[in-house]
């Protein structure tokens, strides 16, 4: 049975991001991270202070995230790179693609970066999810896709979560946390024609998997066995990703877009938070 969910949402960042995406909460700093690709910004804020930094890059930028050594990888246009604690830049995997770019990364359990990519026209089948170790190493784990987009594990990490957007599925693979490995994709849970589009998510700690919509202008949260029990609305229809942050990782942050809209809402670009939302899963840093 689906729940709606009268979330007392606020507004965390107000902001007019063009297309805001990938908010990951870095425990060690106790601050959210988060991007606007298309302005090539990378953001943080410390809910506890208020403060911002804003980071540009030279190039769109798909993904931030807390690397263990100090700094932070990033998910860019032509690859996968690193930046160092000194605030330097340097390349991790290279890999540039006319008219292809970095979206939506998630770290596994094991340390590994999971980066996926797209065609900036959408081809279908253009983009591509690939795992890079710590000192480099790429392997394709899936290379037919069009918008790879949410990527999250089980608390246990024997499953994996991914969304390739135009399915409108958000599926569910068998991970081996040794190896890294997946097998047997299959279907968790489909969004429904006149819904939105599945875009980023997170798996919560017990087990549930929380879906950000596209063109949906909601939070959707689906239990382990795929059933849909709780939406969280939200005034802008550009909803990107999700993630839950806070020193107890009980604040659920959402980032939001406004690239494409011709009348956009006030808030859309901003960064929302549902405070007490449920119960998050620390988050590893890259291993790089």
């Amino acid at each position: 049975m689906t729940a709606a969910y009268e979330a007392a949402y606020e507004v965390a960042v107000r902001a007019e991001a063009r297309l805001g995406e990938g908010p990951t909460w870095d425990a060690r700093a106790g601050h959210l991270l988060w991007v606007d690709i298309l302005g090539s910004r990378v953001h943080t804020y410390d809910p506890a202070t208020g403060r911002r930094t804003v980071r540009t890059t030279e190039q769109h930028v798909g993904a931030a995230k807390p690397r263990a050594g100090g700094g932070l990888v990033l998910n860019l246009r032509d690859g996968v790179g690193l930046v160092d604690p000194d605030g330097s830049f340097r390349w991790l995997r290279h890999d540039p693609v006319p008219g292809r770019r970095g979206n939506d990364a998630a770290v596994a359990p094991d340390g590994s970066l999971w980066a996926g990519t797209m065609r900036y026209d959408e081809t279908p089948g253009g983009g591509t999810l690939t795992r890079l170790t710590g000192d480099g190493t790429a392997v394709t784990v899936l290379d037919d896709v069009t918008v790879s987009n949410g990527t999250g594990w089980s608390p246990d990490g024997r499953l994996m979560y991914y969304i390739d957007t135009p399915t409108r599925r958000i599926d569910v693979l068998d991970h081996d946390p040794a190896t890294g490995r997946v097998t047997g994709r299959r279907p968790l849970a489909a969004v429904e024609d006149g819904a939105g589009f599945p875009d980023g998510l997170t798996v919560d700690a017990d087990g549930c998997v929380w879906v950000a919509l596209w063109q949906g202008g909601a939070v959707r949260r689906y239990t382990p066995s795929g059933d849909l029990d709780r939406v969280i609305e939200l005034p802008v229809p550009l909803v990107t990703a999700c993630a839950f942050g806070g020193p107890d990782l009980t604040d659920l942050y959402v980032t939001t877009a406004r690239a494409g809209l011709e009348s956009p809402p006030p808030l859309a670009g901003s960064v929302f938070v549902v405070p007490g939302a449920g119960k998050g899963v620390a988050q590893p840093a890259f291993a790089g």
